[in-house]
């Protein structure tokens, strides 16, 4: 089952002590299922931007339908779980949820505000996020994690200044992704801290629940509309789900145990190019040239970070 249901599918540094890393050979079938993995998250930010639906409400949807699949099973085999979780765990995993409803309500409607390149590679920014809330907290990174750091958030800065030449709703686009990225960064590490006592199905039930129910709200209050669209708007929010949450996440998740988080994780970084590439094709977004220099210092400061983090 997913464990962590953000599209633009974040890479934290592996702890000390963690896995060594993929066999010298790979097992074709786990490198197959990781190819999946990417296609189908690569896919998630060009079917947002292309459903005709409000943004809200797509969020709100793709989450009622996850807690849908995912809650006969949970209630079926974690029944016993679920209702012994402690206090403290409960409302750190209530926490998480409303944090990854705050992603979903801020990078979703920056793929309308801002190009599906620039979104997507400034939600990737999770994992830098995350370094530098860890060091608030007293943990210190590898002296490569800062310098991936550094390098991406050049780029950053970089490819914001592009956007803000096109329009100043393409820059507040770019903000509102960097958000989400942050939004993404409390909501992995409140996470961590829960499933050190409690399992990924239980966990996953709670914060899917408290997303749907936050978001669900928030469309109240917002007067988004909730209904009302063809058939074909209802299979697209659909597809979203099946592709970024149910293949896409679940898939990382799985093949990471055998190749590992190095390969796992640099290989999740092709979710940008080829999120742009299925933009270009499909919904004709070809990014401004100056972009693609940004987008690779992202990438490549990135890379740097998953290096450092397993080191």
């Amino acid at each position: 089952m997913p464990a962590a249901p953000t599209d633009a599918a974040p890479v934290v540094p592996s702890r000390v002590g963690a896995a060594a890393g993929p066999p010298s050979a790979l097992p074709r079938v786990d490198l197959v299922l990781l190819a999946v993995s990417v296609a189908g998250i690569s896919l998630s930010a060009p079917l947002i931007s292309a459903t005709a639906a409000p943004a809200l409400a797509i969020a709100c949807w793709r989450n009622v339908m996850s807690v849908g699949v995912l809650g006969p099973y949970a209630l079926l085999r974690h029944r016993a779980e679920l209702r012994g979780i402690g206090r403290r765990a409960l409302l750190l995993a209530v926490a998480a949820g409303a944090l990854l409803a705050l992603h979903f309500a801020l990078w979703m409607p920056s793929l309308r505000m801002t190009s599906v390149a620039s979104a997507t590679a400034l939600v990737t920014t999770t994992p830098l996020w995350t370094i530098l809330l860890m060091r608030l907290l007293g943990h210190r990174a590898p002296r490569l994690v800062w310098l991936g750091t550094c390098v991406a958030f050049l780029g950053v800065l970089v490819l914001t200044g592009v956007d803000l030449s096109l329009s100043s709703r393409a820059l507040l686009g770019d903000a509102l992704a960097l958000g989400a990225g942050l939004a993404a960064a409390g909501y992995l590490l409140l996470g961590a801290e829960v499933r050190r006592t409690v399992s990924t199905t239980a966990y996953t039930l709670v914060c899917y629940t408290t997303t749907a129910v936050v978001l669900l709200v928030t469309c109240l209050l917002t007067g988004t509309a909730l209904a009302g669209w063809p058939a074909g708007v209802w299979w697209q929010i659909v597809l979203l789900m099946v592709t970024a949450q149910l293949l896409g996440h679940s898939l990382s998740n799985r093949v990471v145990r055998t190749l590992g988080p190095s390969v796992t994780s640099t290989a999740i970084l092709l979710e940008t190019p080829g999120a742009a590439l299925i933009a270009a094709l499909w919904l004709g977004q070809w990014p401004p040239v100056a972009a693609y220099p940004a987008v690779a210092l992202i990438l490549l400061g990135l890379v740097l970070v998953a290096r450092g983090g397993r080191r």
